[in-house]
């Protein structure tokens, strides 16, 4: 007789509409590349997820050199476009905590400049306007980051990336089969968002992380200049939900980027 699997409910009884069927494709999504381990879902309804239950050990390089191959491997599966959902999830995702997620919208672009602009950054500026958490200097630096990424200021000739979206350290289990992503918040997009998120928040050996990911897919000479220009977004939340120095911080990036220029 087979035991079955040990699990990890995640449970919000006032849950936006599809937040947990949206997590469900997205895992899915994630785990069809067959590149960095996802935990396996076992159930999905309105108000839960149900998960393979994990089990946390301590972090190693040689477990982070695989998550890095393996991350290249899942951003190598692609995606349908830029800002694309994943697959039976035909509607706009979610980013930020289980209590309070903002709306991340899909879309079908391209090119990735416009779906950050058009995507990320302007309403990224508006969740700051409501909530009163933005400065003149931020909704102008912002709109002028927004305009030279629809001019094609950054642009490049990467295809889109299958992205978890959500890439913090958090968001990485390590297990004694290595690590295992959760809480992905899935789409197509730039395959320097997710190793930007590992950057903004940090990641045990995350310089083994990198190394396994070059030597599966070669990053372009500059590309640690433009993490700061994928930070936006994620900075940005964090700066509508909690305020304080994120405030500062999105200020700073964003002027950093507001002339169009690569660093």
């Amino acid at each position: 007789m087979t035991t079955p699997p040990a699990r990890h409910v995640k449970r919000r009884a006032d849950a936006p509409a599809g937040f947990f069927a949206c997590e469900a494709a997205g895992l899915r999504w994630l785990a069809e590349a067959r590149g960095a381990a996802v935990v396996r879902v076992l159930d999905v309804a309105d108000d839960a997820l149900v998960l393979e239950r994990l089990e946390a050990v301590a972090p190693t390089a040689a477990a982070a050199r695989a998550l890095g191959a393996g991350l290249a491997r899942t951003h190598d599966a692609g995606a349908p476009a830029f800002g694309a959902p994943p697959p039976g999830w035909p509607r706009d995702g979610f980013f930020g905590p289980l209590d309070a997620p903002l709306p991340m919208f899909s879309g079908h672009h391209e090119r990735w400049g416009p779906a950050l602009a058009d995507l990320r950054l302007d309403p990224l500026r508006e969740h700051l306007r409501e909530r009163g958490a933005g400065t003149p200097a931020i909704d102008a630096a912002l709109d002028r980051v927004a305009d030279a990424l629809r001019d094609g200021a950054w642009d490049d000739d990467d295809s889109p990336a299958r992205l978890h979206g959500d890439l913090w350290s958090g968001n990485v289990m390590w297990t004694a089969a290595g690590a295992v992503l959760v809480d992905p918040a899935a789409h197509g997009g730039h395959r320097l968002a997710d190793l930007a998120m590992l950057h903004l928040f940090g990641l045990p050996h995350l310089d083994d992380v990198v190394a396994g990911y070059v030597a599966v897919h070669p990053l372009p000479d500059g590309w640690r200049s433009l993490l700061g220009l994928h930070q936006l977004y994620p900075v940005g939340v964090h700066a509508v939900l909690f305020g304080g120095g994120y405030v500062g911080q999105l200020e700073r990036l964003a002027a950093r980027y507001a002339d169009g220029r690569r660093r």
